[in-house]
């Protein structure tokens, strides 16, 4: 899988960075501002994307989530404060809560490569808040 990585802290990007790779798929960008985002999903065709809510220009991951499930990407929210994401999730599957453990992330990187791959009978991890509608097998297809 093809795998985008929007978050503003280097540290915290490098380490998602190395687990997606670990998990055998590849990395096609990394992005700190909403602008070299929605940049980067235009040039690299991410086929998932992992976004944080507050980037480098501000609270502006909810706007590249929008973009992203607008041209049906797949992603989460990999949030320190999801309580505060809209209702509807801006269209993510769902949100991982900061700090994660190494071992939370790889079971929800595991199971989201599942269901994107058409698995529905994935379990979710306990590291993976779902959104109400994630698991509507049309959404990823």
């Amino acid at each position: 899988m093809k795998v985008m990585i929007i978050e503003d802290e280097m540290l915290l990007a490098m380490e998602l960075e190395h687990e997606v790779e670990t998990a055998g798929h590849a990395v096609v960008g990394i992005a700190a501002t909403s602008g070299q985002a929605m940049a980067l999903v235009g040039e690299t065709h991410p086929q998932f994307a992992f976004v944080d809510v507050h980037l480098q220009d501000g609270p502006t991951g909810v706007d590249v989530g929008r973009l992203l499930a607008e041209r049906q990407i797949p992603y989460v929210f990999v949030s320190g404060n999801i309580k505060k994401l809209p209702d509807d999730f801006a269209g993510a599957i769902g949100a991982i809560e900061k700090p994660y453990t190494v071992n939370g992330m790889a079971n929800a990187l595991a199971y989201l490569s599942a269901i994107i791959g058409g698995d529905e009978s994935a379990s979710p991890p306990a590291s993976l808040v779902l959104a109400e509608d994630a698991l509507r097998p049309q959404r990823f297809r």
